[in-house]
């Protein structure tokens, strides 16, 4: 059977999308390979060096190409919000695009500008809050996806709408499963309510399986633990390399008859590597009452509103 590859993704000429995390692993290629097919690509990175640093190797392995650089700080809600007033100018009312795929893992106790637990704030409702603001943006003058990417992790995660943010114990891996969980509750839950609209819209999402990023380094790092970050460094014997793990992602962004709410993954050794194909969720992940109680409680938690979609 034929594995999809870069090789298979369409001309997306004419079309714009936004990668957040596009300054490494998974983002970068993402927005590489977005580029290479045509599309007009905007790079969300938190720090502007690594960002530049990123968007001129997009330039220079994709001459020609439309791209841009755009500062977001998932871990602010307010920078959040600056940078979608950016996208929205850059983009001429209109995108085709999200792809919410910055994240950080396995952090120790940390908490984001806004007072929440880093990486339910960063990995769920920075992106929540950022989708939430670029929605006037999506699906109102053609299709146009939102994709989210998870992780295995989410198998093994609980939303405890009672403790989103560790106010009552922190686990570090428990709380990263939670963010990813979230993740694809986002997506369902984003889906339903594009279907009761008018909007062209599909929210979709994908996991990179065990993939060799900077995200098995940061979190030993931040805890200052040497021979942590080392063990770490060690799982990239047994992991794909970058370009294989953003397939999937690619694979939802821009496979045609991809149905919303489609959860995407690598095809073999269960999910941890090879080509793009259907991923299987945990029944969590599709427990729609905690899907609909988790948005309300994310808008509440953002100052959004509830009703936006």
């Amino acid at each position: 059977m034929h594995s999809w590859s870069l090789d298979d993704m369409p001309d997306l000429s004419g079309t714009t999308a936004v990668v957040t995390g596009a300054n490494s692993g998974i983002g970068a290629v993402t927005a590489l390979a977005l580029a290479r097919s045509g599309a007009r690509t905007l790079l969300a990175c938190r720090d502007p060096e690594r960002g530049r640093a990123a968007l001129d190797a997009v330039r220079r392995a994709a001459p020609g190409s439309d791209t841009r650089l755009v500062r977001l700080d998932l871990a602010d809600l307010s920078a959040v919000a600056e940078a979608a007033g950016h996208i929205a100018k850059e983009v001429d009312g209109r995108l085709d695009l999200l792809v919410n795929n910055a994240g950080v893992m396995a952090l120790p106790m940390l908490r984001t500008a806004d007072g929440f637990e880093m990486q339910f704030g960063t990995n769920h409702l920075g992106h929540f809050a950022l989708t939430h603001h670029l929605l006037p943006l999506l699906g109102e003058e053609g299709p146009s996806r939102v994709v989210t990417v998870s992780s295995l992790a989410h198998r093994v995660g609980r939303i405890d709408l009672d403790n989103l943010n560790a106010e009552r114990g922190y686990d570090k891996w428990r709380a990263y499963a939670q963010s990813k969980l979230a993740n694809l509750l986002f997506t369902a839950e984003l889906q339903r309510r594009a279907q009761a609209t008018d909007k062209q819209l599909l929210a979709l999402a994908a996991h990179p399986g065990l993939t060799a990023t900077e995200l098995w380094q940061t979190g030993p790092r931040l805890a200052g633990r040497t021979w942590a970050a080392q063990l770490e460094r060690a799982t990239r014997l047994c992991t794909q390399r970058a370009s294989a793990g953003a397939l999937p992602t690619l694979y939802a962004a821009t496979l045609p008859a991809a149905p919303g709410g489609s959860y995407y993954g690598p095809r073999h050794l269960g999910g941890t590597r090879g080509g793009p194909a259907s991923a299987r969720t945990s029944a969590r992940a599709r427990d729609m009452d905690t899907a609909r109680s988790l948005w309300d409680a994310s808008a509440d938690l953002t100052g959004l509103a509830r009703d936006a979609i």
